[in-house]
């Protein structure tokens, strides 16, 4: 049978008030414990403030914790105990140490309002003290470092044994030479034969040469050899991010000791070697420049970001083939960490030969683009209602900006993190939504000034273009994106065109195209 001790408290405002008195919390803490099987071996009662720790019977109660005489302290509710979250904190860390549960009559500890405030604040300050943690730790490493010492994963470098050493002096390297044997063959496959990366990784499993860990050769094994200078006898520690492929500034590096790493290879050939590297990457077809005609106009109408410009690699019979393609950004991860677009990729030549064969017909009849160009300025309303509306969206995100201010002295203060979480969600959404309604209407602001002052430059461009219709360049297309302001909204498989452009049937402004 367990131990219980009740502990009751009211303040002396509340004494009267009804489900609050020291009789009743008593009463009903007693019925709890009989209904548990619990033994009540000790029952505190008090009336004073639950705002300070300095209580006489609440420090009988802590001092028979500390002795741990019982299993279990049973309250009526857990404000009882403590009305401020700190001093919960503490008091609940008494508990666990001593292995004694804390109980409410009316609620669920760990699911009460309070409950939840004590644990995000115990969350907060573990995280806190972790960061703490690391911190100092990571100050030691590089206090190790700058003094010569090795530190971090250096036992697993290809071509190398490590050596722990006990005492100040840190570890070691030595060659491993069944494996240098191999390190000095891959820079020569490189220097000597110029072969690729791809190829050296070819011969290594072609000739069964032993890995580090026992996996298949792949290429990134073969470049990170290629381009380590500890194989010149450098070593340096801290040289990337968080442990990450994406390194530091080499300003930032620490330099070991020359006595930790011994040579495999000389400065010279290691120099060599990245200029090879680097003749390897700009013959690479995959590196080859290659002309987006839509760069910068095209977009998702699903996800609202930008299509841009990329290949894909096929394979045939005649050999690998590199095709131009457009997608969108929605689909990485980087730029939507959450939720990735699942709109379709369009190849390239494909998507350009239908926006330009549009462009043709327009041009073919400049009268439908001067006439879109004044409909739309009339369109564009009255400047000054169109600024009066801007400053407003200014106004609203300025008041966004000062409640996530205020929502993070909120979170400073311990308010509940699943709160804090949602409210932050609210205010960016509402953002998001601002920011654009604030770049359309700037869009707006901006046509609306300066339609009027283009239109006779409008003309005139469109006549040269006319003249010069089937002999324009790559660049001179370009011009003609721009001036007419055309922008490509991909949806599935259809197409959307617009711009500065005529609505009529036979023009542009809508093109929808089934397929890819």
């Amino acid at each position: 049978m367990k131990t219980a001790a009740i502990y009751c408290r009211v303040s002396t405002e509340d004494q009267e008030r009804e489900g609050t008195s020291l009789q009743t919390q008593l009463e009903a803490c007693r019925n709890y414990c009989q209904d548990k099987g619990y033994d009540v071996a000790h029952r505190f009662s008090e009336a004073y403030s639950g705002l300070t720790l300095e209580r006489p019977k609440l420090d009988e109660l802590r001092e028979l914790v500390r002795n741990e005489q019982a299993d279990v302290v049973v309250v009526y509710c857990l404000d009882r105990l403590s009305r401020d979250p700190t001093h919960g904190v503490i008091l609940t860390q008494e508990l666990e140490k001593h292995h004694i549960t804390l109980e409410a009559v009316t609620e669920d500890v760990d699911n009460s309002e309070l409950g939840k405030l004590i644990s995000y604040i115990r969350g907060f300050a573990s995280k806190l003290e972790a960061e703490k943690i690391k911190e100092r730790t990571m100050r030691g490493k590089k206090a190790r470092a700058r003094e010569g010492r090795m530190v971090g994963g250096f036992h697993i470098t290809y071509g190398y044994d490590y050596i722990k050493r006990n005492g100040k002096n840190g570890g070691h390297r030595v060659i491993n030479e069944t494996e240098a044997k191999w390190v000095r063959q891959i820079f020569n496959w490189l220097v000597s034969d110029g072969l690729t990366t791809g190829a050296i990784r070819d011969k290594l499993i072609a000739n069964d040469a032993p890995t580090k860990i026992g996996k298949r050769w792949v290429k990134g094994s073969v470049i990170a050899i290629l381009k380590n200078p500890a194989y010149t006898g450098k070593t340096y520690a801290f040289t990337s991010i968080n442990h990450r492929p994406r390194k530091k500034p080499q300003e930032d590096w620490i330099e070991l000791s020359s006595d930790v790493t011994p040579a495999i290879i000389s400065q010279e050939l290691f120099k060599t070697a990245q200029k090879q590297l680097q003749v390897n990457r700009d013959k690479a077809m995959r590196n080859t420049k290659r002309e987006y005609l839509l760069r910068g106009h095209i977009k998702c109408r699903q996800c609202g970001h930008a299509y841009v410009g990329g290949i894909t690699l096929s394979n045939s019979q005649s050999g690998d083939r590199y095709r131009r393609l457009y997608h969108c950004l929605g689909k990485r991860k980087d730029y939507s960490p959450i939720e990735r677009c699942h709109n379709k990729s369009w190849g390239a030549d494909k998507l350009e030969a239908l926006v330009w064969e549009q462009i043709e017909r327009v041009l073919d009849n400049p009268d439908l683009i001067i006439d879109e160009m004044e409909r739309q300025r009339q369109d564009a309303g009255e400047l000054g209602v169109l600024e009066t509306e801007l400053q407003q969206a200014e106004h609203q995100l300025k008041a966004l900006e000062r409640e996530q201010g205020q929502l993070l002295q909120w979170a400073l203060k311990g308010f509940p993190e699943n709160q804090v979480e949602v409210e932050n969600r609210r205010i960016n959404k509402a953002r998001e939504t601002l920011k654009a309604q604030k770049a359309e209407l700037e869009v707006q602001i901006k046509a609306s000034q300066e339609t009027a002052i283009s239109v006779p430059k409008l003309e005139g461009f469109v006549e040269l273009m006319r003249e010069k219709l089937t002999t324009l360049d790559f660049e001179t297309k370009r011009q003609v994106l721009d001036m007419l302001g055309i922008k490509v909204w991909v949806d599935g498989q259809s197409v959307e065109i617009t711009g500065v452009l005529p609505t009529e049937e036979d023009a542009i402004a809508t093109t929808p195209y089934q397929g890819r």
